[in-house]
């Protein structure tokens, strides 16, 4: 934030300006930066999956998912208003050793997990396009990343984001009137919940994929270039302007996962193809839907391919320094490092010759799985007094958070029993 930002967002707090609006457009980011994370190459493949395999039924899925992480981000946020810190290192500050390295341990395995979707997607995209080979098209999208967070001031890496995020979300919005899906059944699958076992692990993986662990970390910490409040008075407001762009954002996020979803139905589901690769759905478009949209959902996977790789190596940059304990400084070897480290595992695993398409949804499953080590701990914070002061979470949001990880938790129960039966694969 500028100097001038930061002043006009100062001079805001202490008056009622009538340039409310202007302010708040000027606040608008860190909930988009978010967003770009859940509409990302995993999200592809899952939200792919489930359109082609079960039509418009986990519709519901993106709803339920997107209403939580509406919930889940703003106490995020508003735990790195109050205490000025990420939620990485109030963990390290307020757990134990064993419970804060135990948490940490869980989150880069999540950040690993989620380069491995990032990066797979990016190589993909740059196959489809250029038809370079994938190690290739993973390699550009790493040094893509590691320049943008390297070399560029924060105001300057958001807005390259955030037109990313318009070219996703431009793109799924002119492939839904090609596809022409039927609304009415839409709309019905969007609020009413279809859950066996047959679906259950595409459902987990659509779920791991929208609420990932490693953004709620990042919008703890991303919150932080908004510096317009000090005193108590000035970061509620503050939180007032946050809320709304986390509401506008992760409302984006929704229709473009939900379009996401339609567009696989409408076109797989209903002409009963099954869909083993996002080579082979880019292709199949082609033919069904006009060799428009195939070029679209190419260039959409290489734009979320570069975005959310650069949003992830953020979090990841925020998780290893914050849980050891060192300054988050570009300068350092350990920042330098920790933007590519975890890039490693897909390197290893597109040179194996693996099934990507499944290994893209077993990385959002991962997600899943771990969320709950992510969201105790924040709901522990949220709701300490000594912590939060007077912004600590509310009875009516702490109920609802215990719910929204019980939701989680009963579910990841479900798919490990589902599983085990032989099910959920």
């Amino acid at each position: 934030m500028t100097k001038n930002e930061r002043k006009g967002g100062q001079k805001y707090m202490r008056s009622n300006s009538k340039e409310w609006l202007r302010v708040l457009l000027r606040f608008l980011g860190p909930g988009f930066l978010v967003t770009v994370g859940f509409i990302d190459p995993g999200n592809w493949a899952t939200n792919i999956a489930g359109g082609a395999e079960f039509g418009y039924d986990l519709l519901w899925v993106i709803t339920l998912s997107t209403l939580m992480l509406i919930l889940i981000q703003n106490m995020s946020a508003r735990l790195g208003i109050a205490t000025g810190k990420s939620l990485a290192v109030n963990i390290r500050e307020r757990f134990s050793r064993p419970v804060s390295t135990t948490i940490g341990i869980t989150i880069v395995a999540a950040c690993a997990a989620t380069d491995v979707a990032e990066l797979l997607g990016g190589a993909i995209g740059f196959k489809l396009l250029f038809g370079f080979p994938l190690w290739m098209g993973a390699l550009i999208t790493v040094i893509i990343e590691v320049f943008f967070i390297i070399t560029q001031r924060y105001h300057q890496l958001e807005k390259t984001i955030l037109a990313f995020l318009g070219i996703i979300s431009i793109s799924y919005i002119i492939e839904l009137f090609i596809v022409k899906p039927d609304w009415s059944a839409v709309l019905y699958s969007t609020v009413i919940p279809k859950i066996n076992h047959n679906n259950i692990y595409i459902a987990m993986g659509i779920l791991g994929a929208v609420v990932m662990p490693h953004n709620i970390f990042l919008h703890s910490n991303v919150i932080h270039s908004r510096k317009w409040g000090t005193t108590e008075e000035e970061k509620k407001k503050m939180i007032t302007f946050e809320k709304i762009d986390t509401s506008l954002a992760m409302t984006l996020g929704w229709l473009v996962n939900s379009a996401m979803i339609i567009v696989a139905a409408s076109v797989f589901f209903k002409n009963k193809i099954m869909v083993t690769s996002i080579h082979q759905a880019a292709k199949t478009l082609v033919p069904l839907a006009g060799r428009f949209a195939g070029f679209l959902f190419a260039i959409a996977l290489v734009s979320a391919g570069i975005s959310s790789s650069i949003t992830s190596s953020l979090a990841e940059v925020n998780v290893v320094t914050g849980f050891l304990g060192k300054p988050e400084d570009p300068r350092t070897p350990l920042y330098k490092i920790a933007t590519f480290i975890t890039a490693i595992p897909s390197f290893l695993i597109i040179i194996s010759g693996l099934d990507t398409f499944k290994i893209l949804i077993l990385s959002q499953v991962i997600l899943s799985i771990q969320l709950p080590f992510t969201l105790i701990p924040l709901l522990l914070l949220c709701r300490k007094k000594e912590v939060m002061g007077k912004l600590r979470s509310k009875n009516i949001e702490f109920i609802l958070a215990i719910l929204v990880s019980g939701i989680v938790i009963i579910l990841n129960i479900y798919l490990l029993y589902s599983t085990l039966k032989g099910g959920g694969m």
